[in-house]
């Protein structure tokens, strides 16, 4: 009996960051609609400041269930190889690899997209360069009806995108160009693909490869045909105010019983099953190197995507053991302490837990969760 309940309890450990990340969402909203109202009066740059550091304490307690309490931290594999210590749990899952700077920098974040883990990723990088409240993405344009966050992640200097002939490059243009002559921190992140690379999606792949090949391009087979629109109109916006662009390569190990390339995880499946070890390669590119004509920059940046595949066919495929289920080069021994995470894991699941304690709170909460929604989708809708 006490051995059962004592499973149950383990398997019921994977319910804690859902009730925590979504629960903690009208707590942190509200905190942000106060200080925004506060702001109203107050130069920009004031309401940006402290916007960026609430940012950085919501998404420090994501990275604190991803890297701390699922036991996924990051581990060198040059360490492994000259100790030969093989007690050590293999509970430490990322490897990075490359050229991560440990200064913050105004940058452009170029990557594949295999899952919705990387947008995890993205954080992952920049915490360990003290830049986590700077990160903001172009996103898919459906995105912008999430509950609370919608309206948010567009406050925050993230920007929808609609694709193919719809792509609106004025609103776009627009909205950097603000964030340029505010002088916001930007690291901005943008998955050129466009949709996610899933091996068991054939047509989508079949279709990507047959794009390329229509343009005379190089057919690429672990990544998708990158699209340039987006790509362009951050670079040629933000060209004078970049410090780089990274070239970020990421891919989750594992394969199926059949020893084929299987679907990258979820963030729920990341959460609620045996995390797969995540590879991250970082390339960072200096900005003079990237051309700003937009038919060579889709040339340069279709041939990016030509080095992710390469080294992913090296990974996937390569003929040496020792060099598959890695990418060239050594990796980096980068243990993020919990000391950056667990706080505002603290804060936020205790504020929340504070409000949940009074009718009244409860009552505020669940307006939050109902109203803020409603008028958080009036507001993308207006003034997208």
């Amino acid at each position: 009996m006490l051995l059962s309940l004592v499973l149950h309890t383990y398997s019921m450990r994977y319910l804690l960051p859902s009730v925590v990340l979504l629960g903690t969402a009208p707590t942190y909203v509200l905190a942000w609609g106060v200080w925004r109202l506060l702001s109203a009066f107050l130069p920009s740059r004031f309401y940006q400041a402290l916007d960026d550091r609430l940012y950085c304490v919501y998404q420090s307690m994501v990275l604190f269930f991803f890297e701390n309490y699922t036991g996924v931290q990051c581990r060198s594999m040059k360490y492994t190889r000259v100790t030969g210590d093989t007690s050590v749990p293999l509970r430490w899952k990322i490897l990075l690899y490359g050229d991560l700077p440990k200064n913050k920098e105004n940058i452009i974040y170029l990557a594949n997209h295999r899952s919705t883990v990387d947008w995890i990723v993205a954080d992952i990088l920049a915490i360990r360069q003290n830049a986590l409240g700077h990160v903001r993405y172009v996103l898919k344009d459906g995105l912008k009806w999430l509950p609370l966050y919608g309206c948010y992640f567009s406050q925050h200097g993230g920007i929808y995108v609609k694709r193919s002939a719809k792509f609106n490059e004025k609103e776009m243009r627009n909205k950097l160009q603000s964030y340029v002559d505010a002088g916001t921190p930007m690291y901005l992140v943008i998955f050129p693909e466009g949709t996610r690379y899933n091996p068991e999606q054939t047509k989508v792949i079949s279709s990507s490869q047959a794009f390329a090949a229509q343009r005379g391009l190089p057919v690429l087979k672990y990544v998708l045909t990158p699209r340039i629109k987006a790509t362009h109109v951050a670079f040629d916006c933000m060209k004078k105010y970049l410090d780089a662009i990274y070239d970020v390569t990421v891919v989750y190990e594992g394969k199926d019983n059949g020893g084929q390339q299987r679907e990258a995880p979820t963030m729920t499946e990341f959460l609620c099953k045996e995390s797969p070890k995540i590879h991250i390669h970082i390339d960072r590119i200096d900005k003079k190197d990237v051309p700003e004509e937009q038919e060579r920059m889709r040339r340069w940046l279709h041939e990016r995507f030509e080095i992710k595949d390469k080294m992913l066919i090296e990974f996937y495929e390569s003929p040496d053991p020792e060099r598959r289920n890695r990418f060239p080069g050594k990796s980096v021994h980068s243990k993020l302490s919990m000391k950056k995470t667990l706080p505002s894991m603290l804060i936020l699941s205790g504020l929340t837990t504070g409000m949940l304690m009074t009718e009244a709170g409860r009552k505020l909460y669940v307006n939050t969760w109902i109203y803020g929604t409603l008028l958080g989708c009036l507001w993308i809708t207006i003034k997208p």
